[in-house]
This record gives structure tokens, sequence and C-alpha cells, in this order.
């Protein structure tokens, strides 16, 4: 029997470090991000659904999806941001449970890694899910520092998803990534260890 986990976060929590640690164990990792790129690459019937739901000002001469004009078309409007997220959904959703039950089939652990998992519904796929966690001062100072916005934008960005307090109200598994990347990948690997992933 294969174990799914699930992995989310917030924003500039570390999910992405977390997954790394994961990855360098040897564990198979679904990205949810790259299975969104892929969905929308020229010719998939994801971009053309894009298409069909924005019009073709969001498609550029190479037939490739200008993210950017997108981007600044959903970002400050929460009903073109839902449409976006109900268009590509079934997509992203078939091609995440395809690639995990190819994980699944020779591999006893397979992490799934989803920004927005619990917003999405994803959870009904997993095992069980890890938030990791940070305080909403690490986060929004981490946010800023990483992409180097003010104070008000990072905090639109933090708000515009799910709290990283809601999400650990409903993880199955905490990990803190409030201090050091060693106390981190302790927490990891003591996961696997009780739970006799590795050794």
């Amino acid at each position: 029997m294969s174990f799914v986990l699930g992995i989310t976060g917030g924003i500039a929590s570390g999910k992405s470090t977390v997954v790394d640690i994961f990855r360098s164990e040897g564990f198979p990792i679904v990205d949810g991000d790259i299975v969104a790129r892929k969905v929308v690459e020229p010719g998939t019937e994801g971009l053309l659904a894009l298409q069909q739901a924005f019009g073709s000002a969001i498609i550029d001469e190479q037939d490739n999806l200008n993210r950017e004009k997108l981007g600044k078309m959903i970002f400050h409007d929460e009903g073109k941001r839902a449409k976006l997220n109900k268009t590509l959904d079934p997509f992203i959703r078939s091609e995440i449970e395809a690639q995990v039950e190819k994980a699944k089939k020779n591999n006893q652990l397979v992490i799934v890694d989803v920004p927005l998992l619990y917003e999405g519904n994803y959870q009904v796929l997993m095992d069980k899910v890890a938030v990791v966690y940070v305080t909403p001062e690490i986060q929004l100072s981490r946010l800023m520092k990483r992409n180097n916005l003010p104070k008000d934008e990072a905090l639109e960005r933090i708000r515009s998803q799910l709290s990283l307090d809601e999400k650990k109200k409903r993880a199955d598994i905490i990990i803190d990534n409030c201090g050091s990347q060693e106390t981190t990948r302790q927490q990891v690997m003591d996961w696997l260890r009780i739970n006799k992933f590795v050794s």
C-alpha cells in the first residue's frame, strides 16, 4: 500500500523547503505548480478553456499564455480569480490524480505539493495533509523580503489565501518552520522514521 501525503502552507511559509527535504530522501513529488503550468501549454485543452473564459488577449504571438496579462486581469478581482480556478480545476485535478496513481505503483510514499490544497478541496485525494506553518509576523516579513514588496501589497497577497492558522487547524501534521532549516528538517525526518519510511 502506498501512502499519499499532501503538503501545503501559505505564501512564504517555506513549503518548498519542506518538499525539497522529501525530494532529497528520494520520494516522488507531484508538484501542483508544475501541473498548473503543464495544463496551459500551447495547444492544450486547458489553454483553450482559458481563452474562451478570458478572451484572446491573454494569448501571445507564440500561442503561449501571457501570464502577466492574465495576472493583471484577475489580481484585484475576486470574481475573475474564482472563474480562473473553476476553469482550470478539472484539468489540474485530473493531471494530479494521474500522476499520483502512476507514482503509487512503485513508491511507498508519494508527496503531493499543492499550494491551494484546502481551497481546492484536494485533501480528499490524500491519506494525510501536512501544513508548513509560520506565524503571521514571520510570513509577512519573509514575503516582503523575498518579493521586495511593501507591507500593504504583501498583506493583500497573504489575505487572498486561506489563513495559515485555519490551515493549521485542519492539518493532520504540522511542520513548524519558524526556526532554522535544520529544525524543520529534523521534524520531517522524525515523521519519516516514526512512520517507517526511512530507517
